[in-house]
């Protein structure tokens, strides 16, 4: 562990990793600070839903190669249940190969870390950043390692995962919960992912391999009650839930669950200290817009560093100019989603009416529909 580094990012996820290697070859020594142990160790399997503008991200950093287990997402298909209005995003009308990418969290975390070890960053593990205090200067970061307590300083401490930034946060529970899990279908997904809205919460029905990832949203009773069912018992009720549209449910494995929260920090920046990612906000996964918003925070924020001098990295002054240039697509992106629960989450009969409008007005005007598209792939100044 370095006592000094001109940059020093707590938290080696995908996200923190992504500044890392985006600043690897720049004239800024770089430092990670990682609480695992051990990133030899596959993360937490899940499924991350990239968009095609994440994927630009991942190939400028050469990486995106590396990765095997890719699905496409050429459609995307919304519809409300109980209503005949629905939308269907192409990829085709918006001239690019595909929407979005259905990964794998462990194998991105693994490709990432691969090329961190390749790189010039100094990558610390078992390290765990527990404050970050301010100086004349720099930042003095606090880190537990193996019993001990280290003090390093830098010019610049990005909060890439956790809360060690300390910022007041807005914090907003939905009263929900998501259940993950794999499920096979009837019928091919030919590249489709569903976004079906429902009184409950939104169900989503990734494509991923042979068959679907799932992400069904519903009350903390009704998804406690969903994970002790019977496998035959869960593809009835999902069959009933969500519709004909890929046929009979075969199987599912892998069910999993965790509540739904929105949290943001309502100032991201500090003298010498920047939040990015989940350390900065937190989003319903509603529209999978959470993940990639944290790798356009950790991109824009590398095309800063890079161009700052020596004098100014680290400043105030610089830092609000980052936190200006992320202002839009951070609160958009937060409003959108959050817009999306409140609206779609409810049994309320008018304004189960102007939905299904809402959605048939998006499937007959292309311009509509061709701004949510560019929303969605590439956030909000698209």
């Amino acid at each position: 562990m370095r006592e000094h580094s001109d940059i020093v990012i707590a938290g080696g996820g995908p996200v923190g990793a992504t500044l890392a290697l985006a600043l690897a070859d720049s004239d800024w020594r770089v430092q990670v600070l990682e609480a695992r142990a051990d990133l030899s160790r596959a993360a937490h399997k899940r499924t991350l839903a990239l968009s095609y503008g994440s994927r630009l991200i991942l190939e400028r950093l050469g990486v995106w190669s590396r990765l095997d287990d890719v699905t496409e997402i050429k459609d995307i298909h919304v519809s409300q249940r109980g209503s005949l209005g629905m939308s269907r995003l192409r990829a085709t009308e918006e001239g690019l190969p595909a929407l979005g990418y259905v990964v794998d969290y462990a194998e991105l975390d693994s490709v990432l870390h691969d090329a961190l070890r390749a790189s010039a960053v100094d990558v610390v593990v078992g390290a765990r950043v527990t404050t970050i205090a301010h100086n004349t200067g720099y930042a003095r970061v606090q880190v537990e390692q193996g019993g001990a307590t280290h003090y390093i300083t830098t010019r610049l401490a990005v909060v890439a995962d956790g809360g060690a930034g300390g910022a007041e946060r807005v914090t907003r529970e939905y009263d929900q919960h998501a259940l993950l899990a794999s499920v096979t279908t009837e019928l091919p997904h030919q590249g489709c992912a569903y976004e079906r809205f429902t009184a409950d919460g939104p169900v989503a029905l990734l494509p991923q391999g042979d068959g679907f990832a799932l992400v069904w949203t519903a009350t903390p009773q009704r998804v406690t009650e969903l994970l002790a069912m019977p496998d035959d018992e869960f593809l009835l009720a999902l069959h009933a839930h969500f519709g004909d549209r890929v046929g009979r449910f075969l199987s599912v494995h892998a069910r999993a669950s965790f509540p739904l929260v929105l949290r943001y920090a309502q100032d991201t920046v500090a003298p010498h200290q920047v939040m990015i990612g989940n350390a900065a906000q937190t989003l319903h996964p509603v529209a999978g817009q959470g993940f990639n918003l944290g790798l356009r925070d950790a991109w824009e924020l590398a095309e800063m560093v890079r161009d700052c001098d020596r004098e100014a990295l680290g400043s105030l002054d610089m830092l609000k100019r980052y936190q200006a240039s992320r202002r839009v697509d951070t609160s958009a992106s937060i409003f959108f989603t959050d817009l999306l629960v409140r609206l779609f989450s409810n049994a309320n009969p008018l304004l189960q009416h102007s939905r299904s409008l809402g959605l048939m007005a998006l499937q007959l005007v292309p311009p509509a529909k061709h701004m949510v598209a560019r929303r969605m792939i590439f956030g909000a100044r698209g």
